[in-house]
């Protein structure tokens, strides 16, 4: 919830300084406020999860987003204030005032529903959590009820854009830069916490080198054998997921609203692969613990990937808006796009029911699965060629078939025909 939180913030940030074009001393101020209490959201919400019952941590993390929605309409009635400041096309309207109320509407409806949150937590906490949701899934549902009614009763006739021109940034998916760029950021942070983990846990300590293991580091370090090989597994399966979304994002040319949400969803689940790589090296070898361990680092695998999968699903519903030429139905690299993108889920899936069935060689399956996916992926395009050409051979000997079996029944007489 709280990276969907902060992913939420992020966006309305992006969109705020869309409007405002140019900062001046005071909304720099406003903005490293603004983003201090974004990086204290991690804080608030490990006391959620450590004291659920409580009501300081929800209170504490709706307080913070009230106060960052409430800087962020500050920022905004500074920028009209001082017109130089904000974007061109608004500059040039006659109606600021309008425009000025419109986005106070806009950025305050997320801190209203917090607010509300932070109130019922002294209450009735599950309330809260349901509050909190909204703040994340409530322009989704906005636009799910738009189009129903339109659907329903038919669309009114749109009103000038130059009288929404704010709803045109804020209701507007996000450029496909802005969200590979975050993406890659996301991409990066999680690379950093799987380096950052091994050097805390795995660096020996020089007095137990030299009492336990005679002052041999090289024998000290054979002890995290299967810490390394996690560590590496886990980095190349980043490394992976990353060069995917890279792959993918090439042939989108726009980003909807829906697939920027499925992205968000992929990327809460790369967040989790530090914790995958965390139990896949903790445990002992063949226990219990260490097979469900690698049983939720394939459905972490999984879910990361999938999501990457129904973007290009979804883009494909509006190939002509969203894919380009190569990668829609029948393009050069349709074939190629999709055995890419269901390398993943297939083999995290086939890994994790292996792993069911065949308990007592679950961490040889995992590790094979993680050696195998590269060279997959390097034999990849090869593969997806040789299927083609022998898909299109059997179909043309089908098609042989059929025309010489035409050719036959042309040939027969009437009487032979009907006996």
């Amino acid at each position: 919830m709280t990276f969907l939180i902060v992913t939420v913030a992020w966006a309305a940030h992006v969109r705020l300084f869309q409007v405002i074009e140019l900062i001046d001393d005071v909304l720099a101020l406003l903005n490293l406020a603004c983003m201090m209490l974004i990086t204290f959201l991690p804080y608030s919400f490990s006391l959620m999860a450590s004291f659920p019952g409580v009501p300081v941590g929800i209170f504490m993390f709706s307080t913070c987003a009230v106060v960052i929605g409430l800087i962020q309409a500050v920022i905004v009635v500074y920028g009209f204030y001082h017109p130089y400041l904000l974007n061109h096309q608004i500059q040039a309207a006659e109606h600021q005032a309008v425009y000025k109320y419109r986005i106070l509407q806009i950025i305050l409806r997320g801190p209203v529903f917090c607010l509300l949150a932070a109130v019922f937590s002294f209450f009735f906490i599950p309330v809260s959590y349901v509050l909190l949701g909204f703040v994340i899934f409530f322009p989704h549902i906005t636009q799910l009820i738009i189009w129903c009614k339109n659907k329903t009763i038919g669309s009114r006739a749109e009103e000038p854009h130059s009288l929404e021109s704010f709803t045109f940034y804020l209701n507007e998916p996000l450029s496909k830069e802005r969200v590979e760029a975050f993406s890659d950021g996301v991409y990066a942070i999680v690379a950093t916490l799987l380096i950052l983990d091994i050097c805390e846990d795995n660096v020996p300590d020089s007095k137990e080198v030299k009492d336990k293991f005679h002052d041999s580091v090289m024998e000290a370090l054979s002890q995290y054998g299967r810490n390394f090989l996690a560590y590496f597994a886990s980095f190349v399966t980043t490394g992976l997921l990353w060069f995917v979304h890279h792959s993918l994002f090439l042939h989108i040319t726009k980003a909807t609203r829906f697939m920027g949400l499925l992205n968000t969803f992929s990327l809460a689940f790369i967040g989790g692969l530090p914790l995958a790589y965390q139990l896949t090296s903790e445990f002992e070898k063949k226990s219990h613990n260490e097979i469900e361990a690698i049983q939720v680092s394939c459905v972490i695998a999984f879910f990361a990937s999938i999501f990457q999968f129904a973007i290009w699903i979804t883009a494909l519903f509006h190939e002509r808006e969203t894919l380009h030429p190569l990668a829609r139905y029948g393009g050069k690299e349709h074939a190629f796009m999709f055995a890419k993108l269901a390398l993943y889920p297939c083999v995290s899936l086939g890994a994790f029911f292996l792993t069911c069935l065949l308990s007592e060689f679950s961490t040889a399956i995992f590790h094979i699965m993680q050696i195998v996916v590269p060279f997959a992926f390097l034999a990849l395009r090869i593969l997806v060629r040789m299927s083609l050409a022998i898909i299109k051979s059997i179909l043309s000997v089908s098609r042989r078939k059929n025309v010489l079996l035409d050719e036959e029944e042309t040939c027969l007489s009437p009487a032979e025909t009907l006996s």
